[in-house]
């Protein structure tokens, strides 16, 4: 590659010439990262397109500065600028050849690789430099089927990983602080956050439909579509499109399937892509019974309230699914992306269901139901029945309803149902 347009392209995205934008600090990530990096470990950023990996890849480079280290010895590379031309792992070496030489470099190097499954073979090269100890490697992707298959093949426990989301409420809120917005009570901004969500462009941006609507495109035709070369896409939109108009349901593939004219094993594929691009998640049903969980529907959720609004959806028009969707997808942060694997709903056979029960080894520990208010007597008495039948089935005394904005507490004999609105809970 032609050194001067290399040295061009890596000037641009570091800080060794020019002050690099960071954006406002998400300091929760930072936090981890800052414990992350003291390892000898490859630190593996993942997560959704747009959620804001590379800004956070670029704060730790700047955090890192602050703390002392040169601003040389940090090396940046986005395989996303289209003037890299030929994405392979001798244009890596290449890369960093050129940079130790450039600045003549004998010291311990921090190398940040953004939105690496662009790079075909770097999992090779990014274990030899672990292994021999030439650098600290933080890596971004925006895919976690080529990022966990590589991963797990070539750097079994050479790894750390980190999952990004889009802001929470509460960082949601410290970017309005940040950002010199006006105060307001939070019901007030909570609805802002249900309307567009927590994309960090977004937040700044007038036309937001439109970048949200961008970002839908980008996702389905970059990360699903080119990634999988899928050639007839009209089936794969159409189950996408499908799933934002029943998020927070249970959906089983055949039935979707079926509905839609595809074969039920398009559908897992298809819906495994969408997985893989951090665009949709799927919940299981509670049982004991591996392949009952496995037999049952599950909920499908969505990794952003403004992508779903975006797309068709009106918040309005059943903000009870759009606050489960929000719970959802707090819950998975709270528990660092690791929550799926203990995170079910539960329904028993008379179709009473809890949206969220939380499973800790053979326990269960925690039930959370959401429901846009509880001002309706039926729809509060289904609700309440619904935990009192779970509670009973688990041994639990207390339980959680995540309201628009209903509080009180409901005693059923021993039993205590706390009922508190989701902003207030997004923000303990």
């Amino acid at each position: 590659m032609d050194k001067n347009l290399l040295i061009a392209i890596l000037n641009d995205w570091n800080f060794w010439e020019k002050d690099q934008e960071t954006g406002i600090k998400r300091a929760a990530y930072l936090v981890r990262l800052r414990k992350l990096i003291k390892s000898e470990q490859v630190i593996v950023i993942t997560g959704a397109r747009r959620a804001g990996k590379s800004f956070l890849m670029r704060q730790l480079a700047r955090d890192l500065i602050e703390q002392g280290v040169d601003q040389k010895n940090i090396l940046i590379v986005n395989f996303e600028d289209p003037r890299f031309v030929k994405l392979d792992s001798q244009l890596l070496e290449e890369i960093y050849q050129f940079y130790l030489q450039h600045f003549n470099l004998n010291s311990l190097v921090y190398i940040f690789l953004d939105e690496i499954q662009e790079v075909k073979g770097w999992e090779k090269w990014v274990k030899t430099m672990q292994e021999l100890k030439k650098a600290k490697i933080i890596i971004s992707g925006s895919n976690a089927h080529l990022l966990s298959r590589e991963l797990g093949t070539t750097l079994t426990g050479r790894h750390l990983d980190l999952l990004v989301y889009p802001l929470s409420f509460k960082e949601f809120l410290n970017f309005q602080k940040e950002d010199g917005a006006m105060e307001m009570p939070n019901i007030k901004s909570f609805q802002q956050y249900l309307e567009f969500g927590g994309f960090p462009k977004v937040f700044f941006e007038e036309s937001k439909k439109e970048l949200l609507l961008t970002y839908f495109q980008d996702v389905i035709n970059r990360d699903v579509v080119r990634r999988y070369s899928v050639r007839k896409t009209e089936g794969l939109k159409s189950l996408i499109n499908f799933y934002f108009s029943n998020f927070s349901n249970p959906i089983s593939y055949s039935s979707a399937a079926k509905f839609l004219g595809l074969t039920t094993d398009t559908a897992i594929k298809f819906s495994q892509y969408f997985s893989n691009a951090y665009l949709t998640f799927f919940l299981k049903r509670f049982s004991f019974k591996v392949k009952e969980r496995d037999r049952s529907p599950q909920k499908v959720y969505l990794i952003d309230p403004g992508l779903i609004n975006a797309v068709g959806f009106k918040f309005s028009d059943n903000l009870g699914r759009l606050l489960e969707n929000i719970v959802f997808l707090e819950l998975l942060r709270r528990r660092g992306g690791q929550a799926q694997a203990d995170l079910f709903y539960w329904q028993d056979s008379q179709k009473r269901e809890v949206d969220f029960i939380w499973q800790e080894g053979k326990a269960v520990k925690e039930l959370i139901q959401v429901a846009a208010d509880l001002h309706n007597l039926k729809t509060k008495e289904r609700e309440v029945k619904a935990l009192e039948k779970a509670l009973d089935q688990f041994g639990l005394k207390r339980s959680l309803i995540l309201t628009q904005d209903s509080e009180e507490e409901i005693k059923a004999g021993k039993k205590i149902i706390t009922v508190k609105p989701v902003y207030q809970w997004l923000l303990e």
